[in-house]
């Protein structure tokens, strides 16, 4: 891969068709919404009267939902298109946010998330491929503005969360929906309709496709890291307790790093190091940062939590490079397939942490976190070859795939593609 990903594409990231910014912009708004709780949670629990571990459901719904989802989202796209696959995701949000902020109970609320879930899962399983299908630059370009609007996201969503939320836990949710509503109207009228893939999705394909070594191998070690990376995004808040304000800065900062070191440092580092070295680093010394926020004082807490956002953005990269380079399945598919599992991840972590905490102390559930991450790493330096060699065989395969893509037939890709997601991994 190249050293910079603006070699890509030339000078044209920026000068795309209204489509692309439209989508884009949208994409934002959807990736907002995965931190945007987070500095108004203990705000959620005061508020409905609702312990840590029923205020954490919120993340378990929605994530629970949308792992379900990713099995079903190739199956819609394929059959009525991406442009009101797009839709009818940003319909669902608008719908279930406003919802949200009219919640009296936890129970409703964490219902309402679960509608959120679904779509978002819908929107964000698509957007990618559409974006691809009308940028201008490739599919390069593409990847790069994609993951940009990713990282872009998953920093304001915690900011947006705290200026909303220090007048109303209830604002962040009415001010997602606008937000929505806003790029639904964008995409109504600026995203043409694109070709359907020749081929149908099924629902079991993404199943199906897991039965392959190497991208079973990225998906189960992609799961034990995602229950670190939710642990620190659905149970940090309880334990910094800060204001909203203060809440919502600590996970901006995050958020900031993690989009510099998925688009920006997180190619270099590979083609220096190569990928599995990488990512094998990069999850031991995420399970190290995370021992340190469970057991240092209130500051260190605040520096391990901004700092693991740079490890997750590494990891976050790697990850969809492995899942989608190394199955001779189409990378919709094998997409589906990877996301499938690793979203079970996220959807526990939220309820687990608390509990553990409960049944033990504050700190083992950073503990539990760091063993999770340790044995992803393991799982990685274990299943090398399996995750290196199939995918250089394979790499001629994806690149045709690309140029389909790039002429609009393209499905479903994952939420997190970064600018790596077209190359293979290399082991050394």
């Amino acid at each position: 891969m190249s050293g910079d990903p603006f070699d890509e594409g030339g000078g044209s990231l920026l000068r795309q068709p209204k489509a692309v910014w439209a989508t884009a912009g949208a994409s934002v708004v959807a990736f907002m919404g995965i931190g945007l709780v987070d500095p108004i949670l203990p705000s959620i629990a005061k508020g409905l009267e609702a312990t840590p571990s029923q205020v954490s459901l919120l993340f378990t719904s929605y994530f629970l939902i949308t792992a379900v989802a990713m099995l079903v989202t190739g199956f819609v796209s394929s059959r009525i298109g991406g442009r009101k696959t797009l839709l009818l995701g940003l319909a669902l949000v608008v719908v279930f946010a406003a919802l949200s902020g009219t919640s009296d109970t936890v129970g409703q609320l964490v219902g309402f998330r679960a509608g959120w879930g679904l779509g978002n899962a819908l929107f964000v399983s698509t957007s990618l491929a559409v974006i691809v299908g009308a940028a201008a630059g490739g599919s390069a370009a593409a990847i790069l503005l994609y993951e940009s609007a990713l990282g872009l996201g998953m920093a304001c969503g915690p900011l947006l969360g705290a200026v909303l939320g220090d007048a109303s836990w209830r604002f962040p949710f009415f001010g997602t929906a606008v937000l929505m509503a806003i790029g639904f109207l964008a995409i109504t009228a600026f995203l043409k309709e694109q070709p359907r893939p020749a081929r149908k999705t099924s629902l079991l394909d993404p199943l199906k496709a897991l039965g392959h070594g190497g991208l079973a191998s990225a998906a189960v070690s992609a799961f034990f890291y995602n229950y670190a990376f939710f642990t620190v995004l659905a149970f940090t808040p309880f334990v910094l307790n800060m204001s909203p304000y203060r809440s919502g800065a600590v996970f901006f900062a995050w958020g900031v790093l993690l989009a510099v070191f998925s688009v920006l440092v997180a190619p270099r580092l590979q083609e220096r190091f190569g990928s599995l070295k990488v990512l094998g680093t990069s999850l031991v010394l995420m399970a190290l940062d995370l021992v340190v926020l469970g057991y240092g004082n209130h500051t260190a807490a605040i520096v391990g939590t901004i700092v693991s956002g740079a490890f997750i953005g590494l990891n976050n990269t790697v990850y969809t490079e492995l899942a989608l380079g190394v199955s001779d399945a189409p990378r919709p598919v094998a997409s589906a397939g990877y996301n499938f599992v690793r979203w079970f991840a996220a959807a526990a972590a939220p309820f687990l942490a608390p509990k553990i905490e409960e049944w033990a102390n504050i700190h083992i559930p950073f503990v539990v976190a760091a063993l999770a991450a340790a044995v992803g790493a393991v799982i990685v330096g274990v299943r090398r070859k399996s995750l290196t060699m199939e995918a250089e065989e394979l790499l001629p395969e994806h690149e045709a795939e690309d140029a389909e893509a790039a002429r609009g037939g393209a499905g479903a890709e994952s939420p997190d593609q970064g600018p790596g997601a077209v190359q293979p991994a290399r082991a050394s």
